[in-house]
C-alpha cells in the first residue's frame, strides 16, 4: 500500500508503488461513494495480467447512473501528483469506465479522469459538493473492453495533462480545488473494471 510516511523532499519526484491488494489479498483502500445507489464493494478478483494474477473491482453492478464508487488510498496526500494506474473494462451495460481521481478530499470533492470503453473517449471532471462536471476531455479514442490499459493523469499548480496507453490525449487549466489531497481510483454506475499495478509520483 502507500508509504504511509510523511511526504519530504527527499521523497518528492520518486515513484512510489501502490499495492492495490494486501498480503492477504484484501483491498488496501478507503471504500467511497459518490452519488446515490448501493454501498459499495471493492473486492479482490482473478485478472490475467495484472501482478499476481489479482486485481481490485468494484462488484456491486449497480446500474444508478450518478454513482461514482472510489478506492481511497491512505497515506500520502499531495496538491502535485503524477499517477499512472492500469485497467481493464471488463463488462458494463449502463457504463464500462475506469479512472483516477487526484486532489480527494472527501467522497464530494476531487478531480477525476476517466476512459470510457462504451464511449470510445478519455474525460476530466471536477467533483464539487458530490456534482460532476466535466471541463476538458477527448473523444474518438479507442478504449476495449477486455483488454489491459494505462491512464495517466500529471497535475502541477492549475495545470493538468492526461495520457491514455502513453499518448498525450490533452492538457486543460482548472483552479476550483487547489489544496493537498489523496489518490484514489474511480468506476461509475455498473461498470466491472479491473484495476492492476498503480504508482504515484509527488511532485513539487
Amino acid at each position: 500500500m502507500l508509504s504511509t510516511h510523511p511526504t519530504t523532499q527527499t521523497h518528492a519526484q520518486q515513484p512510489i508503488p501502490v499495492e492495490l491488494l494486501s498480503s492477504t489479498g484484501k483491498p488496501t483502500c478507503t471504500q467511497a461513494l459518490t452519488g446515490g445507489g448501493k454501498p459499495v464493494r471493492w473486492e479482490a478478483v482473478a485478472a490475467p495480467g495484472a501482478p499476481g494474477n489479482r486485481a481490485v473491482a468494484e462488484t456491486t453492478r449497480d446500474r444508478t447512473d450518478e454513482r461514482y464508487p472510489l478506492c481511497i488510498h491512505e497515506g500520502l496526500s499531495a496538491a502535485n501528483v503524477d499517477v499512472t494506474v492500469n485497467f481493464k473494462p471488463v463488462d458494463g451495460k449502463t457504463d464500462r469506465a475506469g479512472g483516477i481521481a487526484v486532489r480527494v478530499r472527501d467522497a464530494d470533492t476531487y478531480y477525476v479522469v476517466r476512459a470510457n470503453a462504451l464511449e470510445d473517449n478519455v474525460r476530466l471532471y471536477h467533483v464539487l459538493q458530490g456534482v460532476r462536471r466535466q471541463f476538458a476531455g477527448k473523444d474518438g479514442v479507442k478504449v476495449a473492453s477486455g483488454h489491459w490499459h494505462t491512464l495517466r493523469l500529471r497535475v502541477v499548480g492549475d495545470t493538468f495533462e492526461v495520457f491514455f496507453n502513453g499518448q498525450p490525449m490533452f492538457t486543460a487549466r482548472d483552479t476550483r480545488i487547489t489544496a493537498a489531497g489523496k489518490v484514489a481510483v474511480w468506476t461509475k454506475a455498473d461498470s466491472l473494471t479491473q484495476f492492476g499495478a498503480m504508482a504515484v509520483t509527488v511532485l513539487p
